[in-house]
């Protein structure tokens, strides 16, 4: 008998330890890890809601102008419809005109050889244009230089001083590796993992538009641009009069993010571009929607928004990408 109570008194010992073990193993468990919550309290949709939550909203900057292409800024939501891969959004987050974003832009300057009868005035149409741009301790600015490979001149700063100085530090001459400096500043700068707070993503690229030596191609630049929902603006340096390749290259890329592009045959209508430029990046619209029928996919998504007054005209960019789960 003596021997049945002394095991029994062991048990309760045992057991006690147990309790007090499991006690320090619960109070030593974080309380944001990924251990599961009890059975009888666990919501098996719980975490697949918040997955789409974050994954499934989509951000769309986009313009509006009239039929003499100035920017029309009183509008409202239900001035437009928006169909994201040919079906209206599951529901509409928020609508608003965007003029005090954050400005996060990438200055990419062609020095090749068939740019250098304008390339003076193109760097300080440049200066001039950045300094009336980057807004100190709000907006930044990188500066790439590429001919047949880019070159970081400067990279992101607020600085206005060090912003000009990569501008005349450049020098011209090589040949041209247009798709690649596109595809490198968008993957290496401007992704939106790269940034801390939501900012508007554009690239400015004055060039002639034709690429010699890039390893990249067109296409492949401007997919990186629309993953990394970046708008692109082209100047052309072509001042021969005509519609060369290239005009039509800078024009397709521009088309396909959102952006636009300019023509200056005559020297001093490049400032009149960055100008415009600069006042495009102050004129926008942001709508935030829950697309109908998403996946997590990669799958590439067509976006249309249009107008419903008429004589109004919309650009924003083609499409996205959807996050891989």
């Amino acid at each position: 008998m003596k021997y049945i109570a002394k095991y029994f008194l062991l048990g309760v010992l045992v057991a006690m330890a147990g309790v007090r073990l499991r006690a320090q193993v619960t109070n030593l468990v974080p309380s944001n890890s990924l251990v599961s919550a009890p059975a009888s309290n666990y919501d098996p949709d719980e975490s697949v809601l918040t997955i789409k939550t974050r994954v499934n909203e989509v951000n769309v900057l986009f313009i509006a102008t009239d039929k003499h292409g100035k920017f029309v800024r009183n509008l409202d939501e239900k001035d437009f419809a928006i169909l994201d891969d040919h079906l209206p959004p599951q529901s509409i987050v928020n609508f608003r005109r965007e003029t005090d974003l954050p400005i996060q832009l990438g200055l990419l300057i062609d020095t090749s050889g068939s740019v250098r009868a304008r390339f003076d005035f193109e760097q300080d149409a440049a200066v001039s244009f950045l300094q009336n741009t980057i807004r100190p301790n709000f907006d930044k600015a990188f500066v790439v230089a590429f001919n047949g490979h880019s070159q970081m001149m400067q990279g992101f700063t607020d600085n206005g001083a060090l912003l000009s100085a990569a501008v005349h530090r450049m020098h011209d001459g090589g040949g041209t590796a247009l798709y690649d400096a596109i595809y490198r500043a968008c993957r290496d700068q401007l992704m939106k993992d790269h940034e801390d707070r939501p900012s508007r993503r554009a690239i400015v690229v004055v060039s002639d538009g034709e690429d010699n030596q890039s390893e990249f191609s067109e296409a492949q630049a401007i997919e990186m641009a629309q993953r990394a929902e970046v708008i692109i603006y082209a100047i052309s340096t072509d001042d021969s009069g005509l519609v060369l390749r290239g005009d039509k290259v800078l024009q397709g890329i521009a088309e396909a993010t959102g952006g636009r592009a300019f023509f200056p045959y005559k020297m001093k209508e490049m400032k009149n571009a960055f100008a415009a430029i600069g006042d495009e990046l102050r004129s926008q619209y942001i709508i935030s929607y829950h697309p109908a029928n998403f996946e997590a996919d990669g799958r590439y998504r067509p976006i249309e928004i249009t107008a419903l007054k008429k004589d109004l005209q919309v650009r924003s960019r083609k499409g996205y990408y959807a996050p891989k789960q």
